[in-house]
């Protein structure tokens, strides 16, 4: 960035480029970036240039011009040095996905470093932040020097993004916030991909979420924004490829932060449900396979052979597994209205139920009841009877349970013969 300054650019005349459909220098676009972190780009003129983005994109060259521009407004992670390669996994997320909790200490066991930086969950998906934090005095914030010795001792870490890590796409995620620009594939992938660099991964997985529970819905949008981070990824020297998985129902049978935690500690016993193994058996494949590891991780997994890296990294970051997770003082079961199978289970609705609990935020600020959300009893594919139970409620506030469980009995469709198994893995992106 050293002639990032060479010339005295100028915010409006950028702005009018873009808003014209013609591409930014590069050098342009560093002080635009680099402007708008230090507060001398006003927030009204960087609005301006997000709508812009939004209706003309940025081509390959200013994507990833933008993506390193947002790394380097802030400090990248130095993880060299270590014995072991470094791999990562980032998910556009979904319903149920605890996918981290698995994947990590899994992919450590078999001989990897995983120094995963995460995120909260808004909305109806679930973050895997909040999740590790029903467990008892488990801490997400941590400085860079205690990130890596953790990562040197136990093999994997799942941490919050310092405020040192791309601080650019921080600013730039809040205003999109309030611009209505979040929906933009270059913006949402040079914000996942700026973070994923910077925290100094070697190579990285990204689980590209499609369906209705899903940020990405519609197929075609989840291949190009899979397409447009493996670019980004591969073009900064970070060896990366995406899986597109569906998500279109909760993935395993537990949504809500401790109820998850459960589920999780269930499948590294060698248990749980086949679809959440499934997924977190492909990713690890793509991730070892990345960095030249041949150990099959199904095998580590059934055997409880990550059980004990999971359970050294969560007492690294001072959790105690011992000590009892928050419950729900109210339940409330959801039963069957027809016979035959369960065909179909709205993630979205599942999603935005589990948050109305209590398991979720609807805003940044709103606390979350750690305790709250919804297990699966009976999971499409699987036959039911009138009157069974299906899903089971756990709230703190029972009055919320009359507007979930109307929400939840418009999610369960049925069939009278057994339904078609739709695959969980829909495509492989390299």
């Amino acid at each position: 960035m050293g002639n990032a300054h060479a010339k005295s650019w100028d915010a409006q005349s950028l702005i009018i480029e873009k808003r014209d459909g013609e591409a930014l220098p590069d050098e342009a676009i560093d002080w635009f970036v680099a402007g708008y972190t230090d507060g001398s780009i006003p927030d009204y003129q960087a609005a301006a240039m997000l709508m812009a983005i939004f209706h003309h994109g940025l081509d390959g060259r200013e994507l990833t011009r933008w993506t390193t521009a947002m790394i380097d407004s802030g400090r990248r992670f130095d993880l060299s040095g270590f014995d072991r390669p470094l791999v990562d996994k980032h998910s556009t997320g979904g319903v149920g996905d605890k996918v981290s909790l698995i994947l990590c200490p899994l992919v450590a066991a078999c001989g990897a470093i995983v120094p995963q930086v995460s995120g909260r969950g808004l909305g109806h998906t679930g973050g895997t932040l909040d999740k590790l934090e029903a467990i008892p005095g488990w801490q997400a914030q941590m400085g860079p020097d205690r990130f890596r010795q953790i990562l040197d001792e136990v093999g994997a870490v799942i941490a919050a993004a310092s405020d040192e890590l791309a601080p650019a796409d921080r600013k730039l995620y809040a205003l999109r916030d309030v611009t209505g620009t979040v929906a933009s594939i270059p913006l949402i992938a040079s914000s996942i991909m700026s973070k994923k660099i910077a925290s100094g991964t070697e190579a990285l997985v990204l689980d590209v979420k499609v369906g209705n529970g899903a940020f990405m819905r519609d197929l075609d949008d989840a291949r190009v924004l899979a397409e447009t981070m493996v670019d980004i990824g591969n073009s900064s020297g970070v060896r990366t490829v995406a899986l597109l998985t569906a998500m279109d129902h909760p993935l395993g049978r537990a949504v809500g932060n401790t109820l998850e935690v459960d589920e999780a500690i269930e499948v590294l016993a060698g248990g749980g449900p086949a679809d959440l193994i499934e997924v977190v058996v492909t990713l690890a494949r793509e991730m070892l396979s990345l960095v030249g590891i041949d150990v099959d991780p199904a095998e580590t997994l059934a055997s409880g052979g990550a059980a004990p890296v999971w359970q050294r990294m969560i007492e690294a970051q001072g959790g105690d597994l011992s000590a009892p997770r928050p419950r729900a003082d109210h339940q409330l079961d959801v039963t069957a209205t027809e016979g035959g199978w369960v065909s179909g289970l709205d993630a979205l609705a599942v999603g935005v139920a589990s948050m109305r609990l209590g398991a979720g935020r609807a805003r940044k600020e709103d606390d979350v009841d750690f305790g709250a959300g919804i297990e699966c009893l009976v999971k499409p594919g699987e036959p039911v009877t009138v009157d069974q139970p299906i899903l089971r409620l756990h709230s703190n506030r029972p009055e919320t349970f009359p507007v979930a469980a109307e929400l939840l009995e418009a999610a369960v469709t049925y069939s009278h013969s057994e339904p078609e198994r739709r695959p969980l893995i829909i495509d492989r992106i390299a």
